[in-house]
């Protein structure tokens, strides 16, 4: 039971121990008032900044600390083992249902009546990842979809047209990979041609191909799927041309990757898929970059989105939870969503730069900040942008939820790695993830 499925089973098993070291998780009273804690969130940029001076004001007189670190299960575990949880966690929504699934996160039913939520207001792909045996158990914060992203000045300088990037035809697309591969005179690589985004991006390729790595309720794992094998060979045999994962990882890892000098500022990236969010980045700190954005397709040019998120949730041991649940509530209202982008938005026009957007899992504020705040005629490269990621919300899928979805992303990430380090080839990787996600599954499908 090796890597990350052992890892998070390892953790599973430790949560009784002492947790001295898990300061600062657990619900506070200072000075008479109610301090509640989160988990995995950080207010570092006006959008979270603006939402959450809305929602304290919600719950004032009491408080509430932001924990500013990512989500850490065992952590979580060993505070719930404890008696000492955070109020609020803010987690993957993948991972969501193996929480749910372990009594360790409150239904929202009483929440969403009390608080008198919209769930009408979300979108269904990103409520579908919070539910849980017909159980609501979180509200959906982002919902980040997922396109190619092309370097076209690169790509034209290297003699091949921006066009003719896509995922439709597999073998132009490794050619064209292998053309845009810049390397120096040492052999050393300087510009990566096609990044596949592995381990992370698998699910949009399995779909791609034709196969959801898991069943619709949740329980059963397709990871050794012949088609599933097939794309995993394909997606490693375009890191390979590419000088392999080593070297690929080493030099992607010395990416400014948020700042002036990012990969497509500085020519180290030709093109390959990314999060929406990235646009953003690059409206804020390249807003003169010459790129092109594209749907990622099948093999016959059908568009396809795998769309997922982050979401808010409240421990079952919160000793907090009306408070906590109010809080939540006023972070994804509509109300919220749209007045932090006009906050990010008047920001970026006080800059004189462009402004594009905010994707959340409220499809009331997406509506509002699209429709009215922006404002990219001007900019015809990020309007373009943006309009290809609207359009690709049309064809979105997300991931079921599941009792062991925790278990069962580890488990294919895990194999990933294992055929990108050479440890294993993709059949005999993917073999083993099903085995290792499978039997997280069954164990999770039991009664409690």
């Amino acid at each position: 039971m090796p890597g990350g499925y052992a890892r998070l089973r390892a953790g599973l098993l430790v949560i009784a121990l002492a947790v001295s070291g898990c300061g600062g998780v657990s619900s506070t009273v200072e000075t008479g008032e109610t301090t509640l804690v989160t988990m995995g969130f950080g207010a570092g940029d006006e959008i979270a900044k603006t939402r959450t001076e809305l929602a304290d004001k919600v719950i004032a007189p009491a408080t509430v600390k932001i924990g500013g670190s990512a989500f850490d299960a065992q952590q979580f575990l060993a505070a719930v083992a404890a008696g000492s949880p955070p109020d609020i966690v803010y987690l993957d929504r993948q991972l969501l249902g193996t929480y749910a699934a372990r009594g360790t996160l409150a239904p929202l039913g009483e929440c969403v009546r009390d608080s008198q939520v919209q769930m009408g207001e979300f979108r269904e792909a990103a409520v579908a990842e919070v539910t849980l045996r017909g159980q609501l158990y979180g509200l959906p914060e982002s919902y980040n979809n997922r396109l190619i992203l092309v370097n076209d000045a690169v790509v034209r300088q290297a003699g091949a047209d921006p066009a003719e990037i896509g995922t439709a035809d597999r073998a132009k697309l490794a050619t064209l990979t292998r053309v845009l591969t810049g390397r120096d005179g040492g052999g050393a690589l300087t510009r990566i041609g096609f990044d596949p985004k592995l381990p992370e991006y698998l699910p949009l390729w399995a779909k791609a191909n034709g196969i959801m790595m898991l069943s619709e309720d949740g329980l059963k794992a397709n990871l050794d799927d012949p088609r599933l094998i097939e794309i995993l060979e394909y997606t490693a045999g375009l890191i390979e041309a590419q000088g392999g994962w080593g070297k690929l990882k080493a030099f992607r890892d010395t990416f400014d990757f948020f700042g002036a000098k990012n990969p497509f500022a500085t020519g180290q990236l030709a093109a390959g898929p990314m999060d929406d969010w990235y646009l953003n980045v690059l409206a804020n700190h390249s807003p003169q970059i010459d790129l092109s954005v594209r749907p990622f397709t099948d093999r016959n040019g059908a568009p396809i989105d795998w769309v997922t998120g982050s979401a808010w949730a409240i421990p079952a041991a919160s000793k907090h939870k009306k408070e906590a649940c109010a809080w939540i509530a006023t972070m994804t209202k509509s109300d919220s969503w749209i007045a932090a982008a006009r906050a990010r938005a008047d920001a970026r026009k006080a800059a004189g730069k462009p402004f594009t957007g905010v994707y959340t899992g409220n499809r009331v504020a997406d509506e509002k900040i699209f429709g009215d705040l922006v404002e990219l005629k001007d900019k015809p490269v990020f309007g373009n942008a943006v309009k290809a990621v609207l359009d690709a919300q049309k064809t979105a899928f997300s991931m079921p939820s599941s009792p062991a979805g925790a278990e069962f992303k580890a488990a294919w990430q895990d194999a990933v790695n294992r055929v990108l380090s050479g440890a294993q080839s993709p059949a005999a990787a993917l073999r083993q993830a099903q085995a290792e996600a499978q039997r997280a599954l069954d164990l999770a499908a039991q009664p409690r």
